[in-house]
């Protein structure tokens, strides 16, 4: 069994912006990346030396602009420009906004602060010390088209991925299972994304591969679809062809509830998704009463607490308690539920090892086993992608074990 440190705190709490000032975070990063088009298409207009470089330029630009323009408001209604973009192209307007332009837009006014005062401590430098036009030439375009291949290579790294999961086997050992649950096996999904980035032959493998584990329990802990309606039919059909022995049960997360979450709820109720939100459901596995419970999606700290807390109170003594919970810090809140399952962190995404990187300045969990004296947490990578690029933290479906400690 994996065990994870658990960290007194993250660095970073998901939690810091909590309502509607989330929607204006949303905003200002959406106009930062738009300026940061606009700059560095300045930039590259102003620094590029030929007629062919500057069209190169303006053709990037202009298609970064647009596209980003397309995915963002073309997520609801019928067919538009946002269905008709190839999966790289979305990858890329992906990499290119949030991987290189966000650092590209700090270097540049590191870069501007650097030279406002040399110029104040040494002056403006001589003819004499001005390079060659040549050389003057190759770095301005070495540093102007550094960011648009930067984008190119991460897109095809993130093309290479995008398809790859791992089936991780893990054995968790519980003191409060019951005798007629050791051996019991759960098929853990969470963070499909159905849509931009995930469908197509990788979602009929994800259902390969989960019913072939035969798992007692397959459990969706949210993120069924990216950020579009449209993708929930593929999502649904996704779902209604897995197989488990005993039950399938889901509970919601941040990206479902995205474009409109009143049609998410309707859609999901015509299609049969076994959605838990805030309910419990109780089924029986091998003899014994088991208790799903499926937490609502909710943002912040205290607002988690008291939707944990409302739904802990519908608890069956009787029954043996799992709780399914998108984000992994309602773990925080779950005392006397013996395991909880979450996903959200997509395994930290961006990892140096399995210790350094974005997880563990975000979350305070963020992927494998964590243990406290009364209760488990298992965070899940996720098997589907929001984001092209994965380092050290791959794509899986998690297949648990539960052994009696």
């Amino acid at each position: 069994m994996e065990i994870r440190p658990i960290l007194p705190r993250c660095l970073l709490s998901h939690w810091m912006f909590p309502g509607h000032s989330r929607v204006v975070i949303f905003f200002v990063v959406f106009g930062t990346v738009v300026v940061g088009d606009i700059l560095w298409l300045f930039l590259a207009l102003r620094r590029l030396p030929r007629r062919w470089m500057r069209a190169f330029a303006i053709c990037w630009g202009v298609a970064q602009i647009g596209a980003l323009a397309a995915i963002s408001l073309g997520r609801g209604g019928g067919p538009t420009l946002y269905d008709a973009l190839p999966r790289w192209v979305h990858s890329t307007v992906l990499v290119w906004h949030l991987l290189v332009v966000l650092p590209w837009l700090i270097i540049q006014f590191a870069r501007g602060i650097v030279s406002i005062a040399r110029r104040m401590t040494r002056g403006t430098l001589s003819s004499t010390d001005a390079p060659a036009v040549s050389r003057r030439e190759f770095i301005a375009a070495a540093a102007t088209f550094a960011p648009p291949m930067l984008s190119f290579s991460a897109s095809a790294l993130g093309e290479m991925q995008l398809d790859d999961f791992r089936v991780r086997r893990l054995t968790v050992q519980l003191a409060q299972l019951p005798v007629a649950l050791d051996g019991l096996t759960i098929a853990h999904l969470t963070d499909l994304h159905a849509g931009r980035l995930t469908h197509g032959k990788v979602m009929e493998r994800i259902v390969e591969e989960t019913n072939r584990l035969d798992a007692d329990i397959i459990a969706l802990t949210g993120d069924l679809i990216n950020d579009s309606l449209r993708a929930m039919p593929a999502a649904l059909d996704l779902v209604r062809s897995l197989r488990a022995r005993s039950v399938i049960a889901a509970c919601e997360g941040n990206h479902d509830l995205i474009d409109n979450p009143r049609e998410f709820y309707r859609q999901a109720e015509i299609g049969g998704l076994p959605l838990l939100r805030g309910e419990a459901a109780t089924a029986t596995i091998r003899g014994q009463r088991v208790q799903i419970l499926g937490l609502p999606w909710t943002r912040g700290a205290e607002r988690m607490s008291e939707a944990t807390r409302a739904l802990l109170a519908k608890r069956d003594d009787s029954a043996w308690p799992l709780l399914l919970a998108h984000h992994p810090h309602a773990w925080d809140h779950a005392g006397g539920i013996p395991l909880t399952l979450s996903g959200h962190t997509h395994g930290g995404q961006l990892m140096i090892n399995e210790a350094l990187g974005a997880g563990p300045m975000v979350f305070r969990y963020w992927s494998g086993v964590y243990q406290k004296p009364d209760r488990t947490l298992v965070v899940s990578n996720g098997v589907g992608n929001w984001f092209p690029v994965r380092i050290s933290a791959p794509a899986e479906i998690v297949h648990i074990t539960l052994k009696r400690a």
